[in-house]
């Protein structure tokens, strides 16, 4: 790895860091994106699973000074800028005999970025997705957590489009799945623009069935899977509402019918009262007679 700095156009420094694939970064898209000092990861929201999906497509490997520090895989990676048709990138990513051009991915002890070199696709030239991550210790957590901090898309050689990535994370020790992250309100946007002017309001980016581990990489295999679905889904939450009703009603029917019985018990043990007339009402009688 090697530093150097440049002088901009006001005469400031800026620190630029070249790795060993030959990108270029700049100092800035290196650092930590600040999160909230009371800010955890949510760990009861998630599911913890061992993700036993079918993929069509086997992982994308990435060897970083002679070993593999990150996994990636998805069922399909699509793109799309403006009106302008879908492009489907995933066999260019995963297909058998794709070759993927992954120079300029980096992975360190607390930084790792992926980046996808896809070179002129259709009318897109110098197209490339960078995904850039991060690990950091939570002692609310207790351990280190990895999150996606934002996705980049570099097109036509000077362009970009920048998306923060929202509550795309996980244990370290776990890799990361979801069934979409995607920047369309359909799929919950996960990816959302970095600013109202960049570039990213736009493109469209829509991962299926993604996963993705950067960190504790053993065996060339995914670890356990933090899933990005909550354990209360709304579909969940309205099963939950219509048995509680139907459970009211079950009650209620139980009740009328408890009391009616108590009412048939006392209808058969009713006696019927006798009241005695007094001798001053018969003479009464008697008299009207």
């Amino acid at each position: 790895m090697c530093r150097c700095c440049d002088a901009d156009g006001f005469g400031r420094e800026r620190r630029r860091v070249s790795y060993d694939h030959g990108s270029l970064f700049t100092a800035d898209e290196m650092r930590l994106p600040l999160q909230p000092h009371d800010w955890r990861p949510q760990l009861s929201r998630r599911k913890l699973l061992q993700y036993g999906g079918i993929m069509p497509y086997s992982p994308l490997n990435v060897v970083y000074n002679g070993k593999t520090c990150i996994l990636f895989r998805a069922r399909k990676l699509a793109i799309r800028y403006r009106n302008h048709t879908l492009v489907d990138l995933t066999l260019r990513v995963f297909g058998p005999d794709a070759i993927v051009d992954t120079r300029g991915s980096f992975c360190s002890k607390d930084k790792a970025i992926l980046n996808i070199r896809f070179g002129d696709v259709e009318e897109i030239r110098g197209l490339a997705i960078r995904l850039q991550m991060s690990n950091t210790f939570y002692e609310s957590a207790g351990q280190n957590w990895f999150t996606l901090d934002s996705v980049h898309i570099h097109y036509n050689w000077t362009h970009e489009a920048t998306f923060n990535a929202t509550d795309v994370y996980a244990p370290s020790t776990n890799s990361y799945h979801c069934q979409h992250v995607s920047s369309l309100q359909k799929y919950d946007t996960l990816l959302v623009p970095s600013s109202v002017t960049d570039n990213a309001a736009h493109w469209h980016i829509t991962f299926t069935d993604f996963q993705i581990q950067a960190f504790n990489v053993h065996s060339n295999k995914f670890s356990s899977a933090t899933d990005c679905a909550t354990f209360f889904t709304p579909a969940i939450l309205m099963g939950l509402i219509t048995s509680l009703i139907l459970l009211l009603v079950l009650a209620y029917a139980l009740h009328m019918v408890v009391h009616l019985k108590h009412i048939d018990r006392y209808e058969e043990h009713k006696t019927t009262v006798y009241f005695p007339r007094s001798t001053e009402a018969e003479n009464t009688d008697k008299n009207n007679l």
